[in-house]
């Protein structure tokens, strides 16, 4: 009942709290977009942090023009692999065959080219043709015969092994002509002349140019996103990661520009990086893909030809495995029985390290070039140290363990 003051005795006393300063919203959604992309932003970062360290332990080695270029000559092929082992485990399988059968193209490339005499142009479109067809036989028993890839592409890592063997006849062959050797020693040509210092100015404008025409595509990609209503970057952080990305593409072109210029290789990675990151993110059949690997059997009720498409993925793999195989060769200028042994394992750890998932359905194009990178630079930085062969799978083992055990965390979480 109110009091003669006209006050009401049961009435809760107003509690006077200090005012606190709201935090920004532009910050409240940048600190959210993170959490919910921490994947991404955190192999980037690492990618970073990893090459920092060893520029510093190093004493500025890792970053020198000639170590440069070679770290990207030396994972060329791991990269170009990793591409197609990416939707092989995206669809929920995978290839243990890929270095046996790098190894083999490289035998055959070279009882082509050097035995037989053929000009590298249909000894190379022989030998992707070749890669084709191992993938079509592996995909077949894959997709239309319900066998677990794991058996198949082992056996496959076997057969090929073999054949290599054989073609080689337990020896070393070549060396393999100049012209097939620029696909992986050759250096773009200068057209502008050089600037101070021997500067190569083709390679250098090529790579501003590039790093220009990513920021613009990437800021046209985040104005059409909006205009659907659907979920963007905030506009810091975007201008950060781009900033910082053409920044590092730029010096790492000026630093490879003082060297040689830009390797031929090296374009040849970026062009199927762009391609695969367009047919992953923009297209029906990448878009069916991930289906395939998040629940198959959702995905052939809602119509999607499962078989065909694991069967096509394998294809894809078989190809790119044949081109990592030419690009091995051509750096070696010769083939060897033990080519590609390895390599498997390589791809694999860069796929899972730079994000996708062992259960299928998750992972990016641009994680596992990362994932290669972040590999490459460790057996570089290692080797520079002087850390030996065994201390160096003892720590890529670790590497590949944490990031398996994040990826089950995250599900779990």
């Amino acid at each position: 009942m109110p009091s003669s003051t006209g006050r009401d005795m049961n009435a809760v006393p107003e509690v006077h709290l200090p005012a606190t300063r709201p935090q920004p919203a532009g910050t409240r959604q940048a600190v959210h977009f993170l959490k919910q992309n921490l994947r991404e932003y955190g192999m980037l970062l690492s990618l970073v942090v990893i090459m920092g360290f060893f520029q510093v332990v190093t004493d500025g080695t890792l970053l020198q023009p000639l170590n440069l270029t070679n770290l990207v000559l030396q994972n060329s092929y791991i990269v170009i692999m990793a591409l197609g082992m990416l939707l092989v485990i995206v669809a929920g399988h995978i290839d243990l065959s890929v270095g046996s059968v790098c190894g083999f193209v490289g035998a055959l490339a070279a009882v082509l080219m050097v035995q037989f005499d053929w000009h590298f142009v249909p000894a190379t479109l022989a030998c992707l043709a070749a890669g084709a067809v191992i993938g079509a036989a592996q995909g077949w028993f894959v997709a239309y015969f319900k066998i677990p890839s794991f058996i198949v592409t082992l056996a496959g890592m076997l057969v090929f092994k073999g054949l290599a063997l054989a073609l080689l006849q337990g020896q070393s062959l070549g060396p393999f002509p100049e012209s097939f050797q620029l696909l992986s020693s050759g250096f773009i040509p200068e057209a502008l002349g050089t600037g101070g210092g021997e500067l190569r100015m083709t390679s250098l404008l090529l790579g501003i140019g590039v790093a220009v025409t990513l920021v613009v595509a990437a800021w046209r990609a985040r104005g059409h996103a909006q205009v659907h209503g659907m979920e963007t970057e905030p506009v810091v952080l975007f201008v950060v990661r781009n900033a910082a990305f053409a920044g590092i593409l730029v010096a790492l072109s000026w630093l490879m520009a003082s060297y040689k210029g830009l390797p031929n290789v090296l374009v040849v990675m970026f062009m199927l990086t762009l391609a695969y990151d367009f047919v992953t993110t923009r297209t029906v059949p990448g878009r069916r893909l991930y289906a395939l690997g998040g629940n198959e059997k959702a995905a052939r009720l809602s119509g999607i030809k499962t078989e065909r498409l694991a069967f096509l993925t394998f294809v894809n793999m078989g190809v790119l495995a044949a081109l990592a195989g030419l690009v091995f060769a051509a750096r070696l200028n010769t083939a060897t029985p033990k080519a590609g042994l390895g390599f498997e394992l390589d791809v694999i750890a860069a796929c899972f390290i730079g994000g996708a998932s062992a259960s299928g359905g998750v992972g990016k194009v641009m994680g596992a070039v990362i994932g290669a990178f972040v590999m490459g630079v460790m057996n570089n930085g290692m080797s520079i140290l002087g850390v030996g062969i065994d201390y160096q799978q003892v720590i890529k083992g670790g590497v590949l363990l944490a990031a398996v055990c994040l990826d089950v965390y995250n599900k779990n979480k």
